[in-house]
């Protein structure tokens, strides 16, 4: 009888022992089949909030799915979830504390974290092409975040009201008939400019830290699965339908590794950031806050020059330039909005990738430029410093002729 008990005893003492452990092996099963509900970056922390944060807990639900035998399109976010997480953890980004919604302050340190790491991520592997373009990109991306920032605290807002100010008083000299030919955004600057608050400044920077949350959303885990894992990390990825042909195609040819191939993955990923991740944002940027949501990204398309050699400014690739008749004129101002895809597109594949690649193809030259701090980038972008040479710019090369 003694004997009976203690070996009743002794089989729910292994019992017990044993529950959790067979709960841990099942754990994955609450991870399946999740939707991606912040994938767009607009809300804080990762994709999910069911799933954990930690990539080694991340890691280890995935590798009970992957040992089940699971199909990867059940698997997905978690999937993704685990290389955001290991990509925020090697990036040094707090992905809990992420939340754009937050504001400037709280986001701050992590908006300029993310040009590092994509810096960081490029001198790593050289290959990553994509990377490097984004973070001297980024440069003036982040000196464009951060003048409005030191201009939203006052009221005046000064750098963007003695722009709007400076094209008014040229508009006033300028014949009517010419008047209505220019385009919509450049009339906007002059007559709205002046009217641009902290407060439109703010939300401004905050669709911005969106954009770049969602950028890094899509684009740094594939490139942290390439890192650790090879073309299989990635080609899983594409059999859970996180990435698409595209974007799987550019990671083949990166593999490959030919110039040609290095290239037009380059191509590839940029296109996919520019037309298939944010084009929506813009769109909804750019219709924002009434007019100023135009005034807002046509004035960082005026300041928006990339730190890739040889790239010209929006405004010298295609200014305005109209003729009724006789009379002509020419505005060192472009004849474009970021914000608007085809002339975004346009831009970026006739002037900023191809100098990008230009200098890609000379690694001895791309080097130095891509291991420039990124300090340094950021000061060398500000639109305060280079107001003065700007103004002058506009008022001397402002040319009406007849």
């Amino acid at each position: 009888m003694v004997i009976r008990l203690a070996g009743i005893l002794l089989c729910l003492m292994l019992g017990s022992m044993s529950a959790p452990a067979a709960h841990a092996e099942g754990a994955y099963t609450a991870y399946l089949d999740l939707p991606s509900t912040n994938g767009d970056g607009s809300g804080g922390g990762g994709l999910d909030p069911a799933l954990p944060l930690d990539p080694a807990e991340l890691r280890t639900a995935l590798d009970q799915a992957r040992a089940a035998g699971v199909a990867p399109q059940r698997y997905a976010t978690l999937l993704h979830q685990y290389w955001l997480s290991v990509a925020t953890s090697n990036a040094g980004i707090d992905l809990a504390a992420w939340e754009p919604e937050r504001g400037v302050p709280a986001n701050s340190a992590t908006f300029v974290q993310v040009y590092v790491n994509y810096l960081r991520l490029n001198n790593a592997h050289p290959d990553y092409y994509w990377l490097g373009l984004a973070g001297l990109a980024g440069g003036s991306f982040a000196s464009g975040f951060f003048d409005m920032g030191d201009v939203a605290s006052i009221i005046s807002v000064p750098g963007i009201h003695q722009l709007g100010s400076a094209v008014a008083d040229l508009l006033r000299g300028t014949p009517p008939e010419l008047l209505n030919l220019l385009p919509t955004d450049l009339r906007l600057l002059g007559t709205e400019g002046e009217r641009l608050t902290a407060a439109d400044l703010t939300w401004f920077q905050t669709r911005l830290m969106i954009m770049q949350k969602h950028i890094f959303i899509d684009q740094v885990p594939m490139h942290e699965a390439f890192a650790a894992e090879g073309l299989a990390g990635v080609e899983e990825m594409y059999r859970a339908g996180v990435l698409d042909l595209n974007a799987v195609t550019a990671w083949r040819e990166i593999a490959e590794g030919t110039p040609e191939g290095l290239a037009d993955a380059a191509l590839r990923m940029t296109d996919r950031e520019q037309n298939q991740i944010i084009a929506d944002q813009w769109d909804v940027t750019s219709q924002g806050r009434g007019v100023m949501g135009r005034v807002m990204t046509y004035v960082s398309t005026i300041a928006g020059k990339a730190a890739v050699p040889g790239v010209r400014a929006p405004g010298v690739f295609a200014p305005v330039t109209i003729s009724v008749g006789s009379l002509s004129l020419r505005a060192p101002l472009p004849n474009f909005n970021w914000a608007d895809r085809d002339t975004r597109w346009h831009y970026i594949t006739n002037d900023l990738l191809p100098r990008y690649l230009e200098l890609s193809a000379d690694q001895a030259v791309a080097r130095p430029v891509l291991a420039e701090p990124f300090s340094a980038k950021l000061a060398q972008g500000r639109m305060l410093a280079r107001l003065p040479d700007l103004l002058a710019d506009l008022t001397a090369q402002w040319q009406l002729t007849s």
